[in-house]
């Protein structure tokens, strides 16, 4: 009795091909389809069937079939029969994807064949980094944008995994202090419908057509030419290499929707095989939660399955180190399509042995009712935390609007001191600081440049009038819309920028930075660059002089950062933590209520102590000079200024608790409190 409850529980066991003595075997779960065949496809035609297999169903709703010649190399397809309702999509004369396959090609514009590979890699003695998620320094990159125009790539490998796996790659990501690169999707993915009638392309790819296969076209020619064999063999290189510098990679995975689109999409692999199942529906309509035509239905447990798997594939076959899930609360969602934090899958995650040392990191939001969910994912999540990227952009962006018009500054030093210490706001105190990826600019939105260049967005190119992207962007051009040579426009912007990266890089949480903002990268106002396959979604690495300077910055405030753990605590400050935190005012003393909820203070100073480590954050966040008194505290002697966003060049300058610094602002100064 206890095997047969053991063999039930886990009917979903080794999906997909399975190599044994008398070749491969295909297990496809359909708990609605009627007949199923395995089609071996030719090398010369991969439409022509040179053999059919009648696979046979088990009780448990798995569809099992086998052959000598599923071996590595081999093309092959599934055909299914079903019911004819209103919640399926069967039609038994199309060939559809493995949702297992490891390989995946693609013959014309909506049609892909699943290929076996050999999961067999020489991966030495590299092993995965398994960085602290307190030391984490995250960089978010997008896999051909990043070394699409960097020179010092061989040109046949920019763009490509073997390109972001180059020395010179990796140097400078080591060089920069960087701990682990997310990457934005790599399983196979499709650009839509509609962009593909556009002439776009979906850059991005949160489009996803298979969640086991990297994506062929970011391999190089070469590996591309020779099949998804090597495709992912360049792939685990890539990450072989990575570890092997002590660099992580995390992926930014799309479980939420899939390229089939909405009902009258592309049918290429679920929808065929179980559409009733693996998409949230009533009576055939689909409940769409992601605003891209369809919904996980990660109620169903083979719905569950299928991502966990996924997970785990990456994590052990491909040894990933974290993964961001995009709009996270669709996979929270219960059959009611409730967000609950207790839901099956995210839960799962969490218990599963094999990803005990993978981070989790949840985009808290989906479209759907109740999508806003930051702070209520389950201890061992971390999220995005967009709170604190919109309490940062406001304090140095948009405040600075209302008071250069005569206003009042509407976000009080209270809501940027909670973010600059963990977000316990947000955060409960189980989950702690690092339960916050924080981040000013990500690929979605302007970057950081743009984000002091531009009021509003310039989304043109996208092919939609502009109408697509955020208008609630938090930015502030400085006087000047877009490109200016007057040198005062320049001057506040690029100290903007120096306020917004100090923050990022000196707050507790895990930072993340989107690549090329170090080095000032501009997408000319676009918002939503997510259909521009283009130098101007590309890191452009010929740099001006203050765009060198602003890379310094960031590596200099890396390094501090990694030199001082009281910045970066992992759990937040109370009476029984080593982590302690003391806030003054301009005047050196205690902040009282007033000083907290008044909005004409925009001063503060913020003294992080753990053991063996103190630093004294001071914020002043008008556009004025002033003078402060620093703090004098029990067992602080000295101040030394390891970095003021006013000068990067002044540091190592020493003052004594009670001496009065002058502040021209809007100014941060970090010190070390000895």
């Amino acid at each position: 009795m206890q095997a047969a409850e053991t063999a039930v529980i886990d009917r979903y066991r080794d999906l997909g091909v399975r190599q044994g003595p008398d070749g491969g075997v295909l297990r496809v779960a359909s708990a609605t389809a009627t007949g199923m065949e395995l089609c071996l496809l030719s090398e010369r035609d991969p439409s022509w069937v040179e053999r059919r297999v009648r696979m046979q169903r088990g009780d448990d709703g798995i569809w099992t079939g086998g052959s000598a010649l599923l071996t590595p190399g081999r093309r092959y397809a599934i055909r299914a029969a079903g019911p004819a309702g209103p919640r399926d999509a069967f039609d038994r004369s199309r060939q559809l994807l493995d949702p297992y396959a490891r390989g995946i090609v693609r013959i014309d514009q909506d049609s892909w064949r699943s290929v076996v590979v050999d999961d067999r890699f020489d991966w030495g003695d590299v092993r995965k980094p398994r960085t602290p998620l307190a030391e984490s320094v995250v960089y978010e990159a997008h896999l051909k944008g990043l070394t699409k125009q960097l020179r010092s790539v061989p040109r046949a490998l920019r763009g490509t995994y073997a390109g972001l796996a180059h020395e010179s790659t990796i140097a400078y990501l080591k060089d920069l202090g960087i701990t682990a690169v997310e990457l934005l999707p790599v399983h196979q993915s499709a650009s839509e419908q509609r962009l593909q009638k556009q002439g776009l392309v979906n850059y991005w790819g949160y489009n996803t057509v298979g969640y086991f296969a990297p994506h062929a076209q970011y391999a190089s020619l070469a590996a591309q030419s020779a099949g998804p064999q090597q495709v992912l063999d360049e792939f685990k290189g890539m990450v072989k290499h990575l570890h092997a510098a002590g660099i992580e990679v995390w992926l930014d995975v799309v479980y939420n929707h899939t390229a089939e689109e909405g009902p009258a999409g592309p049918v290429q692999s679920f929808r065929g095989l179980d559409n009733s199942t693996y998409y949230r529906q009533d009576e055939g309509r689909y409940i769409d939660t992601t605003g891209c035509g369809n919904s996980l239905d990660c109620s169903h447990e083979q719905t569950r399955r299928l991502v966990h798997d996924s997970v785990r594939y990456w994590a052990e076959e491909m040894q990933i180190d974290g993964f961001r899930f995009d709009l996270a609360v669709t996979l929270g969602r219960d059959e009611h399509v409730t967000f609950t934090p207790h839901a099956p899958l995210l839960q799962d995650l969490l218990a599963d042995p094999a990803l005990a040392d993978v981070k989790l990191i949840a985009e808290p939001w989906d479209v759907g009712l109740g999508g806003w969910q930051t702070g209520g994912f389950p201890k061992g999540w971390s999220e995005w935390n967009d709170r604190y990227r919109d309490t940062v952009r406001d304090f140095w962006l948009t405040d600075t609007v209302v008071t250069r018009n005569g206003g009042l500054a509407r976000t009080g030093i209270g809501a940027l001191a909670n973010e600059l210490s963990g977000s316990s706001w947000h955060f409960s105190a189980d989950r702690g600081p690092l339960a916050s990826v924080n981040f000013v600019t990500a690929h979605d939105g302007f970057t950081l440049a743009d984000l002091t260049a531009y009021n509003a967005k310039h989304n043109l190119g996208n092919g939609e009038s502009n109408r697509d992207g955020t208008d609630n962007n938090r930015s502030f051009n400085f006087g000047i819309e877009g490109a200016t040579r007057v040198e005062r426009v320049l001057a506040d912007r690029r100290r903007a920028m120096r306020n917004l990266l100090g923050t990022l890089l000196l707050s507790a949480g895990v930072p993340m930075l989107l690549a090329g903002d170090e080095l000032g990268r501009t997408q000319r106002g676009n918002n939503n660059a997510y259909c521009q396959d283009a130098p101007v979604n590309w890191v452009a690495w010929n740099l001006a002089d203050w765009q060198t300077e602003l890379h310094d910055v960031v590596r200099r405030l890396i390094r501090i950062r990694r030199e001082h753990p009281a910045l970066r605590p992992a759990e937040h400050a109370d009476a029984t933590s080593a982590n302690r935190m003391s806030w003054f005012n301009a005047d050196g003393l205690t902040m009282d209520e007033a000083a907290w909820n008044t909005p004409e203070n925009r001063t503060l100073q913020y003294l992080a102590q753990t053991e063996g480590d103190a630093t004294l954050l001071v914020v002043h966040g008008d556009e004025t000079t002033m003078r402060a008194a620093l703090p004098e505290v029990e067992g602080v002697e000295d101040y030394e200024l390891l970095w003021t966003s006013a000068d990067d060049t002044a540091f190592g300058l020493h003052s004594a608790p009670g001496e009065h610094i002058a502040i021209s602002g809007p100014t941060l100064l970090l010190y070390a409190a000895r």
